[in-house]
């Protein structure tokens, strides 16, 4: 099992990111580096409170982090692009099993 978070939409201009850019989480909490491309810091700590619960197989819908009836769950990164001039990414996470 592994999650996938992937970069869906930047408001502003990240210095990291582009869209469609994605960090591979492995049997839950393993960041694997072969798999990813760059890592911010500001997405980590937006990541880090709930990737133990999807990872476990809590649904995005119960912690309040989907969009309608969808499996994935999102959240941004936590740079306030109108005073930093930065870029504030909004991440889709999924949750893959069998591989």
């Amino acid at each position: 099992m592994k999650l996938i978070v992937r970069v869906v939409e930047i408001k502003g201009k990240c210095p990291v990111y582009e869209v469609g850019n994605k960090i591979t989480l492995k049997d839950g909490y393993i960041l694997d580096t072969e798999e990813s491309d760059m890592v911010c810091m500001h997405s980590l700590a937006s990541i880090l409170p709930y990737y133990v619960a999807l990872a476990k197989g809590v649904e995005a819908k119960e912690i309040g982090l989907s969009r309608g009836d969808s499996k994935e769950a999102y959240v941004h990164c936590l740079d306030p692009c109108e005073i930093t001039t930065g870029g504030t990414v909004r991440l889709e996470i999924s949750r893959v099993t069998g591989e």
